[in-house]
């Protein structure tokens, strides 16, 4: 009897909210990336970097066949069909969602894969292998402490470290917290 009640208290589908959230993230991070992109090439190409906040941050427009800092570049082609893996695993996590915290961390995963997965698609050179636009470099030009990233980077970045924090923290996508306060197995979808 108490397995029924205990079963009961765990929520079997996602909140309609927490998928919300997960979408409006997702077009989000996507749209303000592909404007951002869209100014950098329209207001970059063909000049040198330009220093902005007193040079903690250098526009400088550069294209990117790899992925971070610079690796596979011989790999363009992979690049989608792994973001096409990471959205099967995020749709998977997803069918228990009833977190904000984990809605947001999911989303800027998957529109920061989705934000570059489109120049991957549809810019030069061609399908499947196009370069990814990156155009900010941190505390100089030319990628010379910190590579160049873009917005979807960031996005995607920020989404793992936040999910990182929110398992070990014991929060789960369920909106329950694990007992004992850390990751005590919550990886399960």
């Amino acid at each position: 009897m108490d397995e029924k009640v205990q079963l009961a208290a765990v929520p079997s589908r996602p909140a309609a909210w927490a998928l919300a959230l997960l979408g409006l993230t997702i077009a989000l991070v996507v749209g303000l990336d592909v404007f951002t992109k869209y100014l950098a090439v329209t207001h970059l190409t063909d000049r040198p970097p330009v220093r902005v906040l007193g040079g903690v941050l250098y526009l400088d427009l550069t294209f990117n066949s790899g992925g971070a800092f610079s690796l596979g570049t011989g790999l363009t082609w992979l690049f989608p069909l792994v973001a096409l893996v990471v959205t099967g695993w995020i749709v998977v996590l997803a069918r228990r969602l009833r977190s904000a915290a984990w809605a947001v961390a999911l989303g800027l995963v998957l529109g920061g894969a989705y934000g570059n997965v489109g120049d991957r698609l549809f810019r030069a050179p061609g399908f499947m292998v196009g370069n990814v636009v990156d155009f900010a470099s941190l505390f100089g030009p030319n990628a010379q402490y910190w590579p160049i990233f873009n917005v979807a980077d960031t996005a995607l970045s920020c989404g793992v470290v936040l999910a990182l924090l929110l398992e070990l923290t014991g929060r789960r996508r369920d909106g329950a917290r694990a007992s004992g306060g850390g990751a005590s197995g919550t990886g399960s979808a």
